[in-house]
């Protein structure tokens, strides 16, 4: 059929358009069949009168769209507790109250006769306890969401167990170093029987701080000897049972431990000099111990603190992290189209055998 007039071309397609959409063919933007003369070579470089589709020039943003098979993940700060103080379970999560026994021995001595009985020798005993405390979170996958996730290459059901391990793990460093409020159960920072921090000494710059605003503004000789009395602290402590040969752990926030690499006019650094002087000493940091601020909202109020803490005394060691129950996972529970599962684990806190093993300096 050859049209040689556009209005009788339009005219024929709107007669003919029912009969095509009766059989299935629907062309919305069709107006009209072509007309005869366009079909020719001369006019092969004129414009067609009008599209039967929606013009375009592209392809599907998607074709070209590169999804990396290589996922990363979203870094959080380290759980540090552990390294810094050591960690000890004790027994399991159906127990809710430990005692932690101490013995003190006691006496005294009189003069020595063939018919004297004085004199005495016994002991004291002591029961101090601590409260656990279990908690959970619940992992869930659904079938759709698995699958959704399978098309970009994502393990959602590996992503979603390892983030309840995760921030079980992180709420369990945070009892750590704060407790739990409300129990019998105390934290590295916060144990009632820890000593009052000491204040450093003024610096020539200026305040008693090590870092301001990001910069060492004490001394090499100012830092160490800021150390150097968180050491007779403990000395006097502790009635001499420590030396400087006693491994010890100084703990500290990141930023205060730029101060380490602060050098003095003989070219030494405070590492070199605790080194030197401290050999069994070693440097841990935690963002617990830096001040709060915005973006460490974990931080002391406070200050930056810095503690030294004494390994062990006597062969007795000064204290641990402590957990009853590190990670236990209940039964996958089926839905009509998802699971979930149960995580849980329990804390005692930061066990403080000795509180006379630990000095503290607040304000650096």
């Amino acid at each position: 059929m050859q049209f040689h007039d556009y209005n009788q071309a339009a005219a024929m397609w709107a007669q003919h358009r029912p009969m095509f959409e009766a059989a299935g063919i629907y062309l919305p933007d069709a107006r009209a069949y072509v007309v005869e003369g366009y079909r020719t070579n001369h006019f092969a470089m004129d414009a067609q009168p009008q599209l039967a589709t929606t013009p375009n020039s592209g392809i599907p943003a998607f074709l070209t769209t590169l999804v990396d098979p290589e996922v990363y993940r979203i870094l959080f700060a380290p759980t540090q507790a552990a390294e810094i103080f050591g960690e000890t379970r004790k027994g399991t999560w159906i127990d809710q109250t430990a005692m932690f026994p101490t013995v003190e021995q006691t006496g005294e001595v009189s003069s020595y006769g063939d018919y004297n009985d004085n004199g005495r020798s016994g002991a004291n005993m002591n029961w101090p306890q601590r409260q656990s405390y279990l908690f959970q979170t619940i992992a869930e996958y659904g079938e759709l969401e698995i699958e959704r996730a399978g098309l970009g290459r994502v393990n959602w059901v590996g992503e979603v167990d390892g983030a309840g391990t995760t921030v079980l793990a992180r709420f369990l460093n945070t009892t750590y170093f704060k407790g739990v409020q409300g129990l019998q159960n105390y934290g590295l920072l916060n144990d009632p029987n820890l000593s009052a921090p000491v204040t450093p000494a003024p610096k020539a710059y200026g305040g008693v701080k090590w870092i301001n605003n990001g910069q060492i503004v004490a001394t090499a000789n100012e830092i160490y000897a800021d150390i150097q009395s968180l050491w007779l602290q403990l000395v006097t402590q502790t009635a001499g049972l420590i030396d400087q040969k006693t491994k010890m752990t100084l703990a500290l926030s990141p930023e205060s431990q730029l101060a380490m690499t602060a050098t003095n006019s003989f070219n030494v650094n405070v590492e070199d000099l605790l080194k030197k002087n401290f050999p069994n000493i070693r440097v841990e940091t935690a963002v617990q111990y830096g001040a709060q601020t915005a973006i460490n909202p974990v931080g002391i109020a406070g200050g930056n603190l810095v503690q030294l803490i004494a390994d062990a005394i006597e062969g007795q060691k000064t204290g641990y992290c402590s957990f009853n129950e590190k990670l236990r996972t209940h039964p996958i529970i089926r839905a009509m189209s998802s699971w979930k599962k149960k995580m849980t684990s329990g804390t005692w806190g930061a066990i403080i055998r000795q509180p006379m093993g630990i000095s503290q300096m607040l304000g650096v």
